[in-house]
């Protein structure tokens, strides 16, 4: 486990009690897993200007050629990339790319669709904590912006 996600872990563990998975139906992706490493609840009233949010920390892997399919967030998503490359189009369709030790912010909202793609020869390994309203799920299925 990083150093990233032992402190994302900490940080999760530390605030609030365990509760079930939020569920998403989003695009399939091809070629990728995500395993859930640590989730928590922090109710709404517990810490000021905070309405209620899950925080699920999860260790998502692409394989070569795969990708997430598209789609957004109801929440902020903090990431980082463990190990390989990861290209992230979004809704101008624009990619940038992600590469080993690198961060990476999803702001919340329909308007930012996106994929991740892994179109290097490795598989890519991101760290992730999402942090929906309680009781969204973590992703959303969006369409492809019409550039894509």
């Amino acid at each position: 486990m990083t150093p990233f996600t032992r402190a994302a872990v900490t940080v999760v563990v530390a605030v609030g009690s365990v509760f079930g998975a939020a569920s998403a139906d989003a695009t399939p992706g091809t070629d990728i897993t995500a395993v859930t490493l640590a989730q928590a609840q922090i109710p709404a009233g517990l810490l000021p200007f905070v309405a209620g949010t899950d925080l699920v920390v999860r260790e998502i892997t692409i394989a070569p050629g795969g990708s997430t399919g598209w789609h957004y967030h109801d929440g902020p998503v903090f990431g980082f990339v463990r190990s390989g490359t990861l290209t992230h189009p979004g809704p101008d369709c624009v990619a940038p790319v992600y590469r080993t030790g690198d961060f990476i912010y999803e702001p919340e909202g329909a308007w930012n669709v996106h994929i991740g793609r892994n179109l290097g020869p490795d598989p890519l390994i991101l760290d992730v904590v999402y942090a929906p309203p309680t009781g969204m799920p973590l992703f959303e299925d969006a369409d492809a912006p019409e550039c894509a």
